[in-house]
């Protein structure tokens, strides 16, 4: 694994992204930086970029298969290579955790899995301990994004 002081991902702060490419290879740089069992805590508007830089770790992780939001799903899950397992959550419809979606996150937060979850703040206390780097992205104008990467 790669220290938080190497530039990988800007280190900690804003990263421009100027297209899709910049939002995939984010993703895959910063992947390039976790283990099984950590996890991403993804912030920003609809239509940021969220899921975008999702699919740029997953496919660097060797995922197969197309990448979407998990908004209705609540979570979609992906293979990748040496048995690391990618799971994207969306927790944007969840007002509070009940007993259920408590169960869910755990069943997605298994020391195989990096996870990326999109609007955690609902589920806060049951990540804080596997948060490894928090994301926060923003429309910078009409074609381009912000990152602000700040690792833990």
């Amino acid at each position: 694994m790669v220290g938080p002081d190497d530039t990988v991902a800007g280190a900690d702060g804003p990263v421009a992204l100027a297209d899709v490419d910049a939002t995939l290879a984010l993703g895959a740089r910063i992947v390039a930086r976790l283990d099984p069992g950590d996890v991403v805590l993804l912030r920003g508007d609809l239509g940021a970029g969220k899921t975008t830089l999702v699919r740029g770790a997953a496919t660097a992780l060797g995922g197969v298969g197309r990448v979407t939001s998990p908004t209705f799903a609540l979570a979609h899950r992906y293979d990748g290579r040496d048995g690391v397992r990618i799971a994207h959550l969306d927790l944007y419809r969840l007002g509070a955790l009940g007993d259920d979606d408590a169960d869910l996150l755990d069943d997605e937060l298994d020391g195989a899995t990096v996870a990326f979850v999109e609007w955690p703040d609902v589920a806060l206390d049951l990540l804080d301990d596997r948060v490894r780097v928090e994301v926060d992205l923003s429309h910078a104008d009409d074609d381009t994004r912000r990152a602000v990467v700040r690792w833990r």
